[in-house]
C-alpha cells in the first residue's frame, strides 16, 4: 500500500508502476503500441517536410511556367523543378507532346531554334486530346505517390483505441479472475492490476490523438497539391490549344 502512495506521487512514478503491474499480454500491446507511435511520427514528421518541399518547389515552378510566352518554353530551357509534383505533370505533358508533333514529321530536336509562333506548328484535336490524358494519367499518378504511406497513419488512427481497449479488458479480466481465485475483495488487491489494465487505453489513445491530428492536417496538404495538379492540367491543355490549333 506504501509502495502504490509513493509511486502516485510522480505522474512517471505511476505509469512506471502500472507497467510494472500490467499483465505479459498487457506489456506486449503497451510496447507494440511504442513502436507504433515512433513509427507514425516519423511518418508525420517526414511527409510533413516532402509535403513542404513539393509546395514550395511547385509555386516556384507555376511562377517560371507562367512568365513564358509559350508553354512548352520552359520545358526547352530544361530548367528542372523536381521535387515539384505539378513539374513532372508539365514534364510528361511536353513529352506527350513531342511524340504526337513527331508522329506529323516534325523534328522536335530542331523545334524551338528561334521564336515559335503558332503558325509554326499545328496540333489535330484528338492530339491535344492525347496530352490531355497523359497529363491527368500523371496526376493521378502523383496523387498515389503524395498519398504513399498515409494509410499506415489511418491505420495507426483506427487501430491503437482497439488496441488499448484491448488490453484493459484482458487486464481487468485477470485481475478479478486473480481476485476470486485468491479469495480477498478489498481494494488493495485489485487496484495495481487495474491500473496497469487502464494504462494500455491511455498508451492507445496516446498513439491515436496525434495520429488522427497529423493525418488530417497532412490530408488537407495533399489535397491542395491535388486540386493545383487538375487545375494546372486544365491550364496546360488549355495553353496548347491556344498554341497549336488553329480555329477554323
Amino acid at each position: 500500500m506504501i509502495d502504490v502512495l509513493g509511486a502516485g506521487t510522480f505522474p512517471l512514478g505511476n505509469v512506471l508502476f502500472s507497467f510494472r503491474e500490467s499483465i505479459l499480454p498487457a506489456k506486449i500491446i503497451i510496447l507494440i503500441l511504442f513502436a507504433g507511435s515512433i513509427y507514425a511520427w516519423t511518418i508525420m514528421i517526414t511527409k510533413y517536410l516532402e509535403l513542404k518541399r513539393a509546395r514550395d518547389a511547385s509555386i516556384r515552378f507555376l511562377d517560371s511556367y507562367r512568365r513564358q510566352n509559350h508553354p512548352v518554353k520552359l520545358y526547352l530551357k530544361r530548367q528542372a523543378f523536381e521535387e515539384s509534383p505539378l513539374y513532372r505533370v508539365y514534364e510528361m505533358g511536353c513529352a506527350a507532346l513531342g511524340g504526337e508533333l513527331e508522329t506529323g514529321g516534325v523534328d522536335t530536336d530542331d523545334l524551338f531554334v528561334g521564336e515559335l509562333s503558332a503558325s509554326d506548328l499545328e496540333l489535330k484535336h484528338h492530339q491535344v486530346e492525347t496530352v490531355r490524358h497523359v497529363t491527368e494519367r500523371n496526376v493521378s499518378d502523383e496523387s498515389l505517390l503524395l498519398e504513399r504511406q498515409m494509410g499506415v497513419l489511418a491505420t495507426a488512427v483506427s487501430a491503437s483505441p482497439f488496441l488499448g481497449l484491448l488490453g484493459t479488458v484482458w487486464g481487468v479480466m485477470d485481475s478479478f479472475g486473480s481476485m476470486a481465485v485468491a479469495g480477498a475483495a478489498t481494494l488493495s488487491a485489485v487496484a495495481p492490476g487495474i491500473a496497469g489494465a487502464l494504462l494500455t487505453t491511455v498508451v492507445g489513445l496516446l498513439v491515436a490523438l496525434p495520429s488522427a491530428i497529423g493525418y488530417n492536417l497532412l490530408t488537407q496538404r495533399i489535397r491542395e497539391i491535388q486540386v493545383q495538379m487538375d487545375n494546372f492540367s486544365q491550364e496546360f491543355t488549355a495553353a496548347l490549344r491556344t498554341a497549336f490549333m488553329r480555329i477554323e
